[in-house]
């Protein structure tokens, strides 16, 4: 089923949405919060959240492309579990790193406030579609699906110190091309 039938269920409030959104995106959203929380059970119970987000925000939202859609609720509701952790001190040092490496960009406050969200996203996107394939594949995998060091390695056949230095050229450009910008000062 394409996603604006799935979506047009949604907009009907016909419950077979939620299992055919489970059926098309189930192992994508699992994919997204268990590179994020490393826990399997977390992550179903993300995916659980993602549907009720879905079936709570649509409509009113009308998305073009559910997967990005569902990618994006996921991934808010990974992180909003991490906090969560984080507070109770219950989180694998590693999970928190592809934060740290980002918030040295735009910093602590930076990706929390509204209006800015949007115009940061913006902004990467612009700069990323700028950067060869390979840095921008790399930079997504681990920024956008919190994908290991180690899996992009194996994914991409490169040893470990080149994705890391691989990674850190593209937060520094993106660091550049947002001071351009004036997002950052």
């Amino acid at each position: 089923m394409d996603d604006g039938t799935i979506v047009e269920l949604y907009w009907d409030r016909n419950e077979e949405a939620l299992a055919h959104t489970e059926g098309a995106y189930g192992a994508y959203c699992k994919t997204i919060a268990n590179n994020l929380l490393h826990d399997a059970e977390d992550a179903k119970e993300c995916l659980d959240d993602t549907l009720l987000a879905a079936w709570n925000s649509i409509p009113p939202q009308k998305p073009g492309c559910l997967k990005t859609y569902l990618g994006k609720l996921t991934r808010e509701i990974a992180v909003d579990r991490l906090r969560k952790k984080c507070a109770e001190k219950r989180v694998p040092a590693e999970a928190t790193v592809p934060f740290d490496e980002l918030e040295a960009i735009v910093g602590e406050n930076g990706v929390d406030e509204a209006v800015g969200v949007s115009e940061l996203a913006r902004l990467v996107s612009a700069f990323l579609r700028t950067q060869k394939e390979v840095d921008r594949d790399l930079f997504i995998r681990r920024y956008w699906y919190y994908d290991s060091v180690e899996s992009i390695c194996r994914r991409y056949g490169f040893g470990r110190s080149r994705v890391l230095v691989k990674l850190k050229r593209t937060r520094d450009k993106l660091a550049l091309y947002l001071k351009k910008e004036g997002y950052l000062v």
